[in-house]
């Protein structure tokens, strides 16, 4: 019947199929033919989806084979798991796609980044999710109603001020290149970044909850070149929620200030 000796023994505990007769000296356990027709019944049954459970349940009731109603509510059950497989399945689709897109791309760039006079707004925010409707909500009408002018194609990034990692309530700094100076307010001011010498550039795609691999990434790089560290990090967001529905699209750069040891 291609069922193992374990797996009799688990039936048995659990009162589905009950040997017809075991051996006091040896211990073997004796089956009858309408046993095995009993067991070919379990069988088929765990393949549907049926548990255990609900194969005793039909077992006691006599009925040995479920009726409209129970097989009714499988086939809900059944498609409810086809739909979260099928979801699945298009979620690691995007994954690996991003993946193969990653690693066919150029993986580390160092360069340069100019002076430039940004408009800073400052906040502890409770996740990731929240940027999006903070800057859309708060810091563009703020920068809007400032007057503040931004030169194309733009050049918007975020700085953690969190000394270490935290997925939740975020110091984070959310600054835009503008194109000259402008009276600030308690929402948005207006700051000048110094030029960075050197900095270790990386595209990310995808979601932002996988920056850690790419960070992982780059730190791994900085260590191996001989390179530390210079100065806070910046997430620069090319492609996001604002333009792209699918989250495996969004392309952001890591931009990591670097200096010789």
């Amino acid at each position: 019947m291609q069922v193992t000796v374990k797996t009799l023994r688990h039936y048995e505990q659990k009162g589905l199929l009950m040997p017809s007769e075991v051996d006091t000296w040896t211990g073997y356990r004796y089956y009858s033919v309408d046993q095995m027709q009993r067991l070919h019944s379990i069988r088929d049954l765990k393949a549907l989806g049926f548990s255990l459970e609900e194969i005793k349940e039909l077992f006691n009731d006599e009925s040995h084979s479920p009726d409209i109603g129970q097989l009714s509510a499988k086939i809900r059950e059944t498609e409810r798991q086809l739909h979260l497989l099928v979801k699945r399945r298009e979620q690691l689709m995007k994954w690996r796609d991003s993946r193969k897109k990653l690693s066919k791309m150029e993986p580390f760039i160092i360069e340069s980044l100019p002076e430039i006079i940004v408009a800073s707004h400052r906040e502890t925010i409770p996740d990731y999710d929240a940027l999006g409707p903070l800057c859309v909500g708060t810091i563009g009408p703020e920068m809007q109603r400032l007057g503040c002018k931004c030169p194309p194609p733009g050049y918007c990034f975020t700085v953690e001020h969190s000394r270490e990692y935290r997925p939740k309530n975020i110091d984070i700094e959310y600054c835009e290149q503008v194109e000259e100076p402008f009276a600030g307010s308690a929402i948005v001011q207006c700051k000048t970044l110094p030029a960075v010498p050197k900095a270790l550039c990386l595209k990310h795609y995808g979601p932002y909850d996988r920056f850690y691999a790419t960070y992982t990434e780059a730190f791994r790089y900085i260590a191996e070149k001989g390179y530390m560290v210079a100065g806070a990090p910046r997430t620069v967001y090319v492609d996001g929620a604002w333009n792209q529905d699918d989250p495996e699209k969004w392309l952001s750069i890591l931009q990591i200030p670097i200096s010789k040891e």
